[in-house]
């Protein structure tokens, strides 16, 4: 079993937990390209935030998503990533009217399926990277469970249930699209 596992989904809905499960299990983990970028712009006082300048913000995410894709691939085993390239050129899309989503149905590609955080007002929070606020979370969402599948991925909604339950129905997931034949086609990255 290998490859690139994106965990995406509503802000606030327990991704980050989710990782944080999966590299205690020994996985390899991606932190999101958005949390690493705010972190650096607020500290070196930089104006790349999504609540500043969401072009930028999201150019910024779509080069370090590609980094990190490249660094992962030397990894042996599932790499799980908190967010990813698509989430990134989905929120350029929206910001920008480009058509960027479309250059990627072929390129770039990650495993197959795509797990999302549903919305889950009962655990969201905000601090100081996740500023916005739940109905923007929600907006976002339902960007990228349109997103992902227009270009070819299969979307499947993590349940809302205990962190040690969400990894182990992820990883049988994982198993059964393995078994299946369904894991990322390397000829298409």
């Amino acid at each position: 079993m290998t490859g690139s596992v994106v965990i995406s989904g509503c802000s606030g809905g327990g991704k980050s937990t989710l990782l944080d499960e999966l590299a205690r299990r020994g996985y390899a983990t991606v932190e999101e390209p958005g949390r690493r970028i705010v972190k650096e712009e607020l500290a070196g006082h930089g104006a790349a935030l999504p609540w500043v300048d969401p072009v930028a913000f999201a150019r910024r995410a779509i080069a370090m998503a590609l980094e990190d894709q490249t660094l992962a691939e030397a990894q042996t085993g599932w790499t799980f990533f908190d967010r990813g390239l698509i989430d990134a050129a989905a929120a350029l899309q929206a910001a920008t009217g480009e058509a960027v989503l479309g250059t990627l149905r072929n390129r770039h590609r990650y495993h197959q399926t795509v797990f999302l955080t549903p919305p889950w007002p009962e655990i969201y929070v905000n601090d100081p990277e996740r500023r916005h606020g739940f109905e923007e979370a929600v907006a976002e969402y339902e960007r990228l469970t349109a997103a992902y599948p227009e270009i070819g991925y299969e979307v499947l909604i993590l349940p809302k249930t205990d962190v040690e339950t969400r990894a182990d129905f992820l990883l049988r997931r994982l198993a059964a699209d393995n078994f299946l034949g369904t894991k990322r086609d390397p000829s298409r990255s």
